[in-house]
Protein backbone atom coordinates (compact mmCIF):
# COMPACT_ATOMS: atom_id res chain seq x y z
CA UNK A 1 0.00 0.00 0.00
CA UNK A 2 1.32 3.40 -0.90
CA UNK A 3 0.71 6.56 0.98
CA UNK A 4 -1.12 9.39 -0.60
CA UNK A 5 0.71 12.79 -0.08
CA UNK A 6 -0.58 14.91 2.81
CA UNK A 7 -3.23 18.33 1.74
CA UNK A 8 -2.19 20.22 5.00
CA UNK A 9 0.20 23.29 5.19
CA UNK A 10 3.14 20.79 6.23
CA UNK A 11 6.02 20.00 4.11
CA UNK A 12 5.02 16.77 1.88
CA UNK A 13 7.69 14.09 1.82
CA UNK A 14 8.87 12.49 -1.18
CA UNK A 15 9.66 8.87 -2.21
CA UNK A 16 10.96 6.76 -4.86
CA UNK A 17 8.98 3.63 -6.16
CA UNK A 18 9.75 1.49 -9.02
CA UNK A 19 8.38 -1.36 -10.51
CA UNK A 20 10.62 -3.42 -12.62
CA UNK A 21 10.87 -7.04 -14.43
CA UNK A 22 10.73 -8.56 -17.78
CA UNK A 23 9.09 -7.58 -21.13
CA UNK A 24 5.50 -8.70 -21.07
CA UNK A 25 5.42 -8.79 -17.08
CA UNK A 26 2.81 -6.00 -16.63
CA UNK A 27 5.38 -3.60 -15.76
CA UNK A 28 3.65 -0.20 -17.43
CA UNK A 29 -0.08 -1.71 -16.42
CA UNK A 30 0.82 -1.10 -13.34
CA UNK A 31 2.78 2.60 -13.36
CA UNK A 32 -1.24 3.31 -15.17
CA UNK A 33 -3.06 1.99 -12.05
CA UNK A 34 -0.83 3.67 -9.54
CA UNK A 35 -0.87 7.28 -11.85
CA UNK A 36 -4.48 6.80 -12.34
CA UNK A 37 -5.37 6.27 -8.71
CA UNK A 38 -3.05 9.49 -7.77
CA UNK A 39 -5.34 11.59 -10.90
CA UNK A 40 -8.33 10.05 -8.85
CA UNK A 41 -7.34 12.04 -5.64
CA UNK A 42 -7.07 15.28 -7.80
CA UNK A 43 -2.98 15.05 -7.48
CA UNK A 44 -0.92 16.86 -9.63
CA UNK A 45 0.60 14.22 -11.95
CA UNK A 46 2.92 14.14 -14.72
CA UNK A 47 3.90 11.17 -17.04
CA UNK A 48 7.51 11.09 -18.71
CA UNK A 49 8.86 8.64 -21.22
CA UNK A 50 12.06 8.68 -23.23
CA UNK A 51 11.26 10.25 -27.07
CA UNK A 52 12.93 7.10 -28.45
CA UNK A 53 9.91 4.94 -27.40
CA UNK A 54 7.16 5.16 -30.26
CA UNK A 55 6.32 2.03 -30.47
CA UNK A 56 2.87 2.02 -29.63
CA UNK A 57 2.23 6.07 -30.12
CA UNK A 58 4.28 9.60 -30.40
CA UNK A 59 3.65 10.63 -27.23
CA UNK A 60 1.34 7.93 -25.08
CA UNK A 61 2.31 5.32 -22.56
CA UNK A 62 0.77 2.51 -23.62
CA UNK A 63 1.30 -0.73 -22.13
CA UNK A 64 1.29 -4.17 -23.99
CA UNK A 65 -2.81 -5.07 -23.12
CA UNK A 66 -3.14 -1.68 -24.85
CA UNK A 67 -3.76 1.08 -21.81
CA UNK A 68 -3.38 4.29 -22.33
CA UNK A 69 -2.51 7.41 -20.51
CA UNK A 70 -1.12 11.00 -21.96
CA UNK A 71 2.44 11.13 -21.27
CA UNK A 72 5.42 14.07 -22.49
CA UNK A 73 8.36 12.81 -24.15
CA UNK A 74 11.79 13.81 -23.15
CA UNK A 75 15.30 13.86 -24.84
CA UNK A 76 16.89 13.40 -21.22
CA UNK A 77 16.83 12.98 -17.29
CA UNK A 78 17.72 16.82 -17.46
CA UNK A 79 14.16 17.87 -19.83
CA UNK A 80 12.46 15.24 -17.05
CA UNK A 81 13.63 17.68 -13.95
CA UNK A 82 12.31 20.91 -16.00
CA UNK A 83 9.02 19.88 -16.87
CA UNK A 84 8.44 18.41 -13.50
CA UNK A 85 8.37 21.64 -11.06
CA UNK A 86 4.95 21.77 -9.07
CA UNK A 87 3.94 18.49 -9.48
CA UNK A 88 3.15 16.49 -6.43
CA UNK A 89 3.18 12.52 -8.72
CA UNK A 90 5.74 11.82 -11.00
CA UNK A 91 5.22 8.59 -13.41
CA UNK A 92 8.92 7.51 -15.58
CA UNK A 93 7.94 4.84 -18.21
CA UNK A 94 11.25 2.73 -19.44
CA UNK A 95 13.48 4.27 -17.78
CA UNK A 96 15.77 1.56 -18.62
CA UNK A 97 16.21 3.95 -22.06
CA UNK A 98 17.19 6.83 -19.87
CA UNK A 99 20.96 8.34 -18.95
CA UNK A 100 22.88 7.94 -16.33
CA UNK A 101 21.37 11.05 -14.37
CA UNK A 102 18.17 9.89 -13.75
CA UNK A 103 18.58 8.69 -10.33
CA UNK A 104 19.98 12.00 -9.50
CA UNK A 105 16.82 13.56 -10.77
CA UNK A 106 14.84 10.78 -9.18
CA UNK A 107 16.24 11.66 -6.34
CA UNK A 108 15.81 15.61 -5.99
CA UNK A 109 12.09 15.19 -6.82
CA UNK A 110 11.73 13.05 -4.03
CA UNK A 111 13.73 15.84 -1.36
CA UNK A 112 10.93 18.13 -3.15
CA UNK A 113 8.73 16.57 -1.66
CA UNK A 114 7.71 14.42 -4.80
CA UNK A 115 6.33 10.76 -5.18
CA UNK A 116 8.01 9.83 -8.03
CA UNK A 117 6.71 6.16 -9.78
CA UNK A 118 9.45 4.49 -12.25
CA UNK A 119 8.64 1.60 -14.35
CA UNK A 120 11.54 -0.63 -16.45
CA UNK A 121 13.24 -3.17 -17.61
CA UNK A 122 15.88 -4.69 -14.85
CA UNK A 123 17.77 -6.59 -17.38
CA UNK A 124 18.62 -6.16 -20.64
CA UNK A 125 18.38 -9.00 -23.57
CA UNK A 126 21.74 -10.73 -21.89
CA UNK A 127 20.37 -10.78 -18.25
CA UNK A 128 23.03 -8.06 -17.28
CA UNK A 129 21.20 -4.74 -15.30
CA UNK A 130 20.16 -1.98 -17.64
CA UNK A 131 21.01 1.29 -17.76
CA UNK A 132 20.41 3.22 -14.74
CA UNK A 133 17.72 1.06 -12.94
CA UNK A 134 20.62 -0.81 -11.24
CA UNK A 135 20.95 2.81 -9.13
CA UNK A 136 17.43 3.53 -9.21
CA UNK A 137 16.68 0.09 -7.17
CA UNK A 138 19.22 0.62 -4.76
CA UNK A 139 17.92 4.16 -3.85
CA UNK A 140 14.07 3.38 -3.74
CA UNK A 141 11.91 3.31 -0.96
CA UNK A 142 9.59 0.91 -2.66
CA UNK A 143 10.63 -2.29 -4.91
CA UNK A 144 8.06 -4.46 -6.47
CA UNK A 145 8.94 -6.74 -9.20
CA UNK A 146 6.84 -8.08 -11.18
CA UNK A 147 7.00 -11.03 -13.68
CA UNK A 148 5.59 -12.75 -16.71
CA UNK A 149 4.99 -16.41 -17.84
CA UNK A 150 7.74 -18.23 -19.45
CA UNK A 151 6.74 -18.96 -23.08
CA UNK A 152 8.63 -22.72 -22.78
CA UNK A 153 7.76 -24.24 -19.66
CA UNK A 154 5.17 -21.88 -18.17
CA UNK A 155 6.84 -20.77 -14.94
CA UNK A 156 7.43 -17.40 -13.63
CA UNK A 157 9.92 -15.26 -16.10
CA UNK A 158 12.34 -12.86 -14.82
CA UNK A 159 14.02 -12.64 -18.44
CA UNK A 160 13.75 -10.95 -21.95
CA UNK A 161 14.91 -13.16 -24.53
CA UNK A 162 15.81 -11.38 -27.82
CA UNK A 163 14.43 -14.37 -30.38
CA UNK A 164 16.10 -12.35 -33.55
CA UNK A 165 19.87 -11.96 -34.53
CA UNK A 166 20.54 -8.44 -33.09
CA UNK A 167 23.26 -7.63 -31.11
CA UNK A 168 21.84 -3.76 -30.71
CA UNK A 169 21.46 -3.31 -26.50
CA UNK A 170 18.38 -1.12 -27.82
CA UNK A 171 16.12 -2.50 -29.68
CA UNK A 172 12.68 -1.75 -29.48
CA UNK A 173 10.17 -4.49 -30.53
CA UNK A 174 7.05 -6.99 -30.13
CA UNK A 175 6.03 -10.36 -29.70
CA UNK A 176 8.30 -11.28 -32.66
CA UNK A 177 11.86 -9.81 -31.01
CA UNK A 178 11.26 -10.96 -27.90
CA UNK A 179 9.82 -13.33 -25.41
CA UNK A 180 10.06 -13.58 -21.79
CA UNK A 181 11.70 -16.65 -20.43
CA UNK A 182 12.59 -18.24 -16.58
CA UNK A 183 16.08 -19.00 -15.37
CA UNK A 184 16.48 -22.00 -16.86
CA UNK A 185 14.92 -21.80 -20.26
CA UNK A 186 16.49 -18.73 -20.89
CA UNK A 187 20.16 -20.24 -20.09
CA UNK A 188 19.43 -22.75 -22.64
CA UNK A 189 18.06 -20.34 -24.95
CA UNK A 190 21.31 -18.21 -25.14
CA UNK A 191 23.30 -21.45 -25.44
CA UNK A 192 21.45 -22.89 -28.54
CA UNK A 193 21.65 -18.99 -29.51
CA UNK A 194 25.73 -19.33 -28.88
CA UNK A 195 25.90 -22.73 -30.65
CA UNK A 196 23.77 -21.90 -33.80
CA UNK A 197 26.91 -18.48 -33.87
CA UNK A 198 29.15 -20.78 -33.41
CA UNK A 199 28.01 -23.34 -36.23
CA UNK A 200 27.63 -20.48 -38.44
CA UNK A 201 31.30 -18.95 -38.27
CA UNK A 202 33.74 -21.49 -37.12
Amino acid sequence: MFLEHPRSGSRRKGWIEVVCGSMFSGKTEELIRRLRRAEFAKQRVGIFKPGTDTRYHESDVVSHDKRTIPSIPVRDSAALLQQASDLEVVGIDEAQFFDEGLPRVCEQLASQGVRVIVAGLDMDFQGRPFGPMPQLLAIAEYVTKVHAICMRCGELATYSHRTNASERLILLGETDSYEPLCRQCFDAARAEKSGAKNTLFP
